[in-house]
Formats: C-alpha cells, structure tokens, sequence
C-alpha cells in the first residue's frame, strides 16, 4: 500500500502579551506548507452535530479553532485513526488528501479552514464506503 502522510499540528507564531493581547500569522509556503487557494470559517454549529465526514483527492487543509474546541478525527488508508484537540487558536492541524476526517465541536467553536485548492465537489470523497474500498 502506498505511504499517506499523516495528519500533524502546527504551531503560528504568538507575538504579544497578556497586556496587549496577541497575534498569530499564517504565511503562504512558510508557516503553511501549500499555497492558499481558499479560506472559509464554520461557527455556531450545534454540539449534538458532527461536520466533515469526508476526504479530499488533491486538496490539503489546515483546520484551526480560533475560539472554543474542535476535535478532528481523522483516519487514513492504511486505517490508522487519531483524534486531536484544537482549543488554541496559534495551533492548527494540517490534514493531507486521503484523509477522512470529521469533527466535534463546542458551540462557541469558530474553525478556520485554509485550503489549497477551491472549492471543487469532484475533489470530495463523500461515502465512507467508497473511501474504504478505494484503498483496500
């Protein structure tokens, strides 16, 4: 089987103080390892609810909780599955193609997502099934 990258988190500079508040940056190809092609944020999701339940063909993604906590959970083709907490916002997850992953999430999440590609429905793998039996 071929070698998937694993998920892995990363950490945005945090400039400031408990004085002057702080600010994280995020900069194309340097503190992110891909071009940013799109940016969009989910907030107020009920907490009974879980988003995602999906994988991407070509399309990477950093996930991060800019206020309140999601859990990612991820799997990958070699069926390895993690869970990680986000509840900082200079910490995202990056998430590689071929990645299923969904989330939980407090209702005072707000998730940022940075993605490398736009937005394309051809690129989602969307049933589970189908994403198992690809791989097997």
């Amino acid at each position: 089987m071929t070698q998937y990258s694993p998920p892995y988190f990363i950490e945005f500079s945090k400039i400031g103080n408990s004085t002057v508040g702080y600010i994280s940056v995020a900069e194309n190809l340097k503190s992110i390892p891909f071009e940013i092609k799109r940016v969009f944020w989910t907030y107020f999701t009920p907490e009974e609810l879980t988003r995602g339940h999906h994988a991407h063909y070509k399309a990477e993604q950093i996930l991060i909780a800019v206020a309140g906590k999601i859990i990612v959970h991820t799997e990958l083709p070699d069926g390895t599955k993690n869970a990680y907490t986000l509840d900082k916002p200079n910490i995202g997850i990056y998430l590689p193609p071929y990645c299923w992953h969904y989330m939980e999430y407090s209702h005072t999440a707000v998730q940022l997502v940075l993605a490398s590609e736009i937005y394309d429905e051809n690129d989602y793998i969307r049933d589970y099934n189908k994403y198992k039996a690809f791989y097997v």
